[in-house]
């Protein structure tokens, strides 16, 4: 049980898009970019993912893609459904076929009902997931990111010592003599 590139890439995508279409559409050529995801690859995702009606395309100059819900509306579990990417952790696939015994009759492991409880857990919880919340959460990260960035900066300057300061304050004390 493993979640594939393509769910992997599809969510990245979709954050990507959610969180840059307050300026227009995106286009996938930018997202490939950005993401360093395929762009055919992209193509065949957005596809899928427009056909259940998670983005809407815009053709032309100026054109690419947009959020067809709010992405508040749209969760990880959506997403990934939309690209085909299966989520289960059964041997069987859900089949309850799980083994064979030596008359020849199949029937379900023993560990079937654990993995299917899982399958469902894992479902519950991409369904719980919003669209909003992925890009809320790099939104804080980007921002932590920028305030860490902002502080290695100051502390940079502070340790190259008061010598590089001193001519910058003696500089801007006989402008203003």
């Amino acid at each position: 049980m493993r979640l594939t590139t393509k769910g992997r890439f599809a969510v990245t995508a979709m954050i990507d898009l959610a969180m840059r279409q307050h300026s227009g559409p995106v286009t996938l050529a930018a997202i490939s970019q950005r993401q360093n995801i395929s762009l055919s690859y992209l193509e065949q995702l957005f596809g899928k993912l427009r056909r259940h009606e998670l983005v809407d395309s815009v053709r032309g100059p100026g054109g690419g893609y947009s959020l067809a819900r709010l992405a508040r509306n749209i969760t990880v579990a959506d997403i990934i459904f939309a690209v085909d990417e299966p989520l289960d952790a059964t041997s069987c696939g859900g089949k309850r076929d799980c083994t064979s015994g030596n008359d020849g009759r199949s029937g379900k492991c023993m560990t079937h009902e654990l993995w299917a409880t899982l399958n469902r857990k894992m479902v519950d919880y991409l369904d719980s997931v919003s669209l909003q919340d992925l890009v809320d959460q790099q939104r804080v990260r980007q921002l932590q990111e920028a305030a860490n960035q902002a502080q290695e900066c100051s502390v940079r300057v502070n340790r190259t010592g008061t010598a590089a300061n001193a001519p910058a304050v003696a500089v801007e004390a006989n402008a203003t003599v």
